[in-house]
């Protein structure tokens, strides 16, 4: 835990504690803040303030009481919920502002841990309660030196990979034909012999599969490839390394001549993602605070002036960490109305999509924050990939 940085942290946003709380491992946001570990069995439950200034306490319950021996800290045991209430009560008793785990109307459930009922208990001791988001997306998901050359690392052989296997996708149609699943295997080969890993294997899809956001091949139900399909290429590996982080890119192509109807849905997928990424640029140009929320609307409005809103049918990018999708804010005014800052040193896709039911275009690249600027980290697709 960087008990440093929380304090300096909540000082600067002005609020008294942080209150961490868990049962059963319901909120591992908690356990990757505190540096707890998550193999630890957990019946009863626990409570953690760390305060703007001074120590930080612990509540545990008397069958469990060395669950945060690690943390520093004073302890008070409880065993009955009246002694629960009590302690509870004395411990957040200095503060007025508690952030927790929390996100108002759920917009942002992968916040919104703590139950709602926890939530009356805090409020009931007068406490103003407001959201950890922000917190959780400093200590979360912004990088170490480490994590951003780990990306760049990744990204320079999913890069190569990508362009191989569009190259091989054109070679085994011209030679026998293939399928979904053999070049979703062919990328997996790759990933191994290149010391990357990944939770999911990628999206290979072609014609009206790629119209499906999060279609998956797999060896009884692949589609074949042949001249004059479009090609979607969906792929997301880190390397297999402590603390690696993921990179993260989709991008299209034809084997043999696109249609002008390929090149228009491209095209303005293309201008929409150049678009959510000048907004993010600019923003941080002027030294402005920017939310995720901006950037879906920007690529977004881009989309529907075009006449393809409802063809729109995901948040414009996700969070990257050492998950896929990490803690940090989302590029996202669709699923939820995403208000977490875009913070330095996080990383997050700008991936906008059209989804017809012939073809569906995304084309998706990382932008890294540092330095006071936002960077794409990696190659953008200008034109569609001709096979």
């Amino acid at each position: 835990m960087n008990l440093t940085g929380i304090q300096a942290a909540l000082r600067q946003r002005g609020i008294d504690a942080w209150l961490f709380y868990d049962h059963h491992h319901r909120d591992p946001i908690a356990y990757s803040v505190l540096g707890l570990s998550e193999s630890m069995m957990v019946t009863r439950r626990w409570f953690y303030v760390v305060p703007a200034a001074g120590e930080p306490a612990r509540l545990v319950h008397r069958v469990e009481p060395g669950h945060l021996d690690p943390l520093p800290g004073t302890k008070k045991i409880y065993s009955s919920w009246q002694e629960l209430w009590e302690n509870l009560r004395g411990l957040l008793a200095p503060y007025k502002t508690v952030a927790m785990q929390y996100s108002p109307n759920n917009s942002i459930p992968y916040i919104g841990l703590v139950d709602a009922g926890t939530v009356e208990l805090v409020r009931s001791f007068a406490k103003d309660i407001v959201s950890s988001a922000d917190l959780v997306g400093m200590f979360e998901a912004a990088w170490t030196p480490e994590q951003i050359a780990s990306h760049f690392e990744a990204r320079d052989v999913i890069d190569r990979i990508t362009e191989e296997t569009f190259k091989e996708i054109g070679r085994r149609v011209r030679n026998g034909g293939t399928h979904e699943f053999e070049i979703q295997q062919f990328i997996g080969e790759a990933f191994k012999r290149e010391n990357l890993v990944t939770d999911d294997l990628p999206i290979v899809a072609v014609n009206a599969n790629s119209g499906n956001p999060h279609y998956e091949p797999n060896a009884e139900h692949s589609q074949p490839i042949k001249e004059g399909d479009f090609v979607l290429l969906d792929i997301w590996a880190k390397k297999n390394t402590p603390d690696a982080v993921y990179y993260d890119i989709t991008w299209t192509g034809v084997i043999g001549q696109p249609t002008n109807r390929h090149h228009e849905i491209f095209q303005i997928v293309r201008d929409a993602r150049m678009t959510g990424v000048k907004t993010v640029q600019q923003a941080y140009a002027e030294k402005r605070k920017i939310c995720g929320w901006e950037v879906d609307k920007a690529t977004r409005d881009f989309i529907t002036a075009a006449g393809y809103g409802q063809q729109f049918v995901h948040r414009t990018g996700h969070s990257i960490g050492t998950h896929v999708h990490g803690n940090g804010a989302n590029m996202d005014n669709l699923e939820t109305r995403d208000d977490r800052e875009i913070l330095p040193n996080t990383c997050f896709s700008i991936e906008p999509g059209i989804y017809l039911p012939e073809f569906g275009v995304r084309s998706e690249v990382d932008v890294l924050i540092r330095n006071g600027a936002a960077e794409v980290t990696g190659r953008t697709q200008q034109e569609l990939v001709i096979i």
